[in-house]
């Protein structure tokens, strides 16, 4: 059974690239969501096995970090890895410190370790 994958607040491209490379390296669909709510609705009425959350949202720059905080707190929601997709190391450790994964940048979309990191969560 494919994995799969909520990729929220990216923009087209950034989006089209994530998938890209996702769906090539793992037997794994990506989904996409804008904000917040419609997030949480995919998350409630489905099965993902990985988060990624961008930075700033693509439609109204609000902080992706903040989603990050409202699945974690949410008791159905809390055990779904979630990463944070940005280049700025503070914002990953702050990531972190609210219970996301070690993310990646989309600078770094096609290095090793980005793999590596998905292959915990999208792998056999």
């Amino acid at each position: 059974m494919p994995k799969k994958v909520l990729d929220i607040g990216q923009c087209d491209m950034d989006h089209a690239s994530i998938g890209q490379f996702i769906e090539a390296r793992f037997d794994a669909t990506v989904v996409r969501a804008h904000g917040a709510q419609d997030a949480l609705a995919q998350l409630r009425d489905g099965r993902f096995d990985l988060v990624l959350i961008n930075r700033k949202l693509d439609r109204d720059q609000s902080d992706g970090i903040d989603i990050v905080r409202t699945i974690k707190a949410d008791t159905d929601l809390e055990s779904i890895p979630v990463m944070l997709v940005t280049n700025f190391d503070d914002h990953q450790e702050l990531a972190v410190s609210a219970g996301a994964e070690p993310g990646f940048g989309k600078s770094g979309l096609a290095d090793g370790d980005t793999e590596k990191r998905l292959e915990r969560f999208l792998g056999e």
